[in-house]
């Protein structure tokens, strides 16, 4: 239980680092924006935000992309929600080019850190709070350890599952975090390739309904399927083996 603990001065520590960032962010004329530097907790504050990245990049580029990264490795590795506002951000603030590939990379970077962190010190607080979820996706791992590169890429492709959970709960059932990571890389790219495109069109977007219509949903449910075409086939040559 002691281990819990260790939340406390990371936790501090990481928020010390973003405070700070905050403090020696670029100067930029007042007049041009009203908006202050923070976390995006909606589609307008993320428009505003992003104009004034936008101008802090015109200034220190190298201060945009350690800020960027910072906050987006923060959230991905306290399992902070709101994460789809930094792919958009990042597909604005870099483009599609730059912005998807960086986008993965932080996804599965932050994903990692919380895997480690959740080893060191998560395995009380999983079984307090989520027993149900770490018992069925044990299960599931167990059922699944002969293909498992291909189960966790459907998992991650597949697009209402709980990537924040699968975070917390992935070291205490035994997945591999090289394995780990390359799945999120890979796997959550289709999801990060739609919110990069949309940040290239961040100012004309009226609500983040429109970067996940019905039709964007079937073609990752579709992605997380074929992504267990090659366990299928596996499987059904060793029967006939």
């Amino acid at each position: 239980m002691a281990s819990i603990w260790l939340l406390v001065p990371l936790l501090s520590a990481a928020t010390a680092w973003m405070y700070f960032l905050t403090l020696i962010a670029p100067s930029v004329p007042s007049e041009k924006t009203n908006t202050t530097l923070k976390f995006p907790g909606n589609l307008e504050e993320l428009q505003g935000i992003a104009q004034l990245i936008r101008m802090y990049y015109e200034v220190n580029w190298i201060y945009v992309l350690v800020l960027y990264s910072s906050a987006y490795i923060y959230k991905q590795t306290f399992a902070i929600p709101g994460t789809v506002f930094l792919n958009v951000l990042g597909g604005a603030l870099f483009g599609v080019v730059v912005g998807f590939p960086l986008c993965c990379f932080l996804t599965a970077t932050g994903a990692s850190c919380c895997y480690l962190l959740s080893a060191a010190c998560g395995q009380d607080i999983v079984q307090k709070y989520f027993p149900n979820q770490l018992k069925n996706f044990q299960d599931k791992v167990q059922r699944n350890s002969h293909q498992l590169l291909y189960y966790l890429l459907f998992l991650r492709m597949f697009p209402m599952s709980p990537n924040w959970l699968i975070n917390v709960i992935a070291p205490l059932v035994g997945v591999p975090l090289p394995l780990f990571f390359f799945t999120v890389l890979f796997g959550l790219g289709p999801y990060v390739l739609v919110c990069t495109q949309a940040g290239v069109i961040l100012s004309t977007l009226t609500s983040l309904e429109q970067l996940f219509s019905v039709k964007t949903a079937l073609q990752m449910a579709l992605l997380a399927l074929a992504a267990l075409t090659p366990s299928f086939v596996f499987r059904k040559t060793q029967t006939v083996n």
